[in-house]
């Protein structure tokens, strides 16, 4: 096999919390006076914490990995390294060829500049030439949709604006590597679908591609193999199917502490394993989920809840609404929930909520949040949320055919 396009060899990094250095004399002073310069690399000061511990990858030509984990979990920092805005306290991370990175929303622009003297800009700063910037203008300014404000400071734009610019640089400077943070996420649903298909396209022509998102559905569909990162817990490493599954399960999701979690299981219908992965539109889906009461509860009522990964709530709803009696519950007592379900649902990341609550509104409601997620995958639809498994009936006629003529009829599914 081919050398890796990028390579991240048992790479930690710490930091100092309240850390910041804006100026020359920061610098110096934090180095003279941190007494971590005295220590062993290993070890950790008072105010010092591990941001990555023992982290490795390595990616070769036209594969794709996805990092993905909670906030503050070191995604970004991972970039960072990679693209040497950060150097690591222990281990090593380097790229092959030429490096495509969009790491930060505008990074590189100066504010006071027009949107064309930024392309210049942010070329030079990822290694193009000015002449090269010039010949794919067009192309950079077209594929970005800003044709009209191109002449217009930077600083009036909006972020969306600022992302979609810098992602078009990055799309055309035709890279060995591209690493990209989730900037893509405050661009509107038209230019992310562009974004990842000029992604696809990357992948495709050798492009090798390291993609940081909370997005679980673009992860599948772009990633062979997925990193998952957890602080204070080792980071996975494996196929994108087993991360997915794994990713948002009980283990990374606090639960109130009148309860615990005992068990918590999603399968297709009439199956005891778990998913495994993704699942296509209209699947039908059982969630088991056991749960220990700590404290009485009266007249609870329970939710069930189906969230998508931007927070759009795709269904809510109540055995006591349908006429389920309330629950009295005693501490320790355990509660077993079977709840069956279909995901009529268009692709993207979804996470299952329950709820529990009481009826007279005399106890805080009770959140079990993220008890565990799932991912729809399909490509034949354009857009929307709900699956609503159309069927299509087309016909065509001559505008001179006889009325009783009968006109060709095209069926679809």
């Amino acid at each position: 096999m081919s050398q890796p396009s990028v390579v991240f060899d048992h790479v930690w990094k710490k930091f100092r919390r309240g850390e910041r250095h804006t100026a020359l004399r920061d610098v110096i002073t934090s180095w003279m006076t941190q007494p971590s310069r005295r220590r062993h690399r290993d070890d950790l000061g008072a105010d010092e914490f591990w941001a990555l511990q023992d982290v490795s990858f390595e990616v070769h030509r036209g594969q794709a990995l996805g990092i993905i984990g909670p906030n503050g979990a070191g995604k970004s920092t991972v970039l960072k390294l990679l693209t040497r805005i950060l150097k690591p306290t222990k281990g090593r991370g380097w790229t092959r060829g030429r490096v495509g990175a969009l790491i930060e929303v505008s990074s590189g622009f100066h504010h006071d500049l027009t949107g064309r003297e930024n392309l210049y800009l942010q070329g030079a700063i990822l290694g193009m030439r000015r002449d090269e910037v010039t010949r794919k203008m067009d192309a950079i300014v077209d594929f970005a949709g800003i044709g009209e404000f191109i002449d217009t400071p930077v600083k009036r734009y909006s972020s969306g604006m600022n992302a979609r610019l810098g992602f078009s640089v990055a799309a055309h400077i035709e890279p060995e590597v591209l690493i990209i943070d989730e900037v893509l996420a405050v661009g509107d649903a038209a230019f992310q679908q562009k974004c990842y298909q000029r992604l696809e396209e990357f992948r495709r022509n050798g492009v090798a591609i390291v993609f940081v998102s909370h997005n679980m559905q673009v992860v599948v569909s772009l990633c062979d193999r997925a990193l998952l990162l957890r602080r204070g817990r080792p980071p996975l490493l494996s196929n994108v199917g087993e991360v997915a599954d794994l990713y948002s399960s009980i283990g990374e999701n606090a639960v109130d502490s009148r309860v615990t979690v005992r068990s918590c299981t999603l399968s297709r219908r009439g199956e005891d394993s778990g998913i495994g992965g993704v699942v296509p539109p209209t699947t039908p889906l059982t969630l088991q989920l056991r749960i220990a009461v700590h404290v009485d509860l009266s007249r609870t009522r329970i939710g069930f809840e189906v969230v998508r990964h931007d927070g759009l709530i795709m269904f809510h709803g109540t055995p006591m609404a349908d006429g389920a009696p309330a629950m009295e519950l005693q501490a320790g007592q355990e509660v077993t929930m079977r709840i069956d379900f279909t995901a009529n649902l268009l692709r993207g990341t979804y996470r299952i909520n329950v709820h529990l609550s009481d009826t007279n509104r005399l106890w805080d409601q009770i959140d079990v949040a993220g008890v565990v997620s799932f991912v729809v995958h399909e490509t034949t639809r354009v857009e929307g949320c709900a699956e609503l498994t159309p069927s299509y009936e087309l016909s065509v006629t001559s505008a001179t055919s006889e009325p009783d003529h009968t006109p060709a009829v095209t069926r679809t599914r």
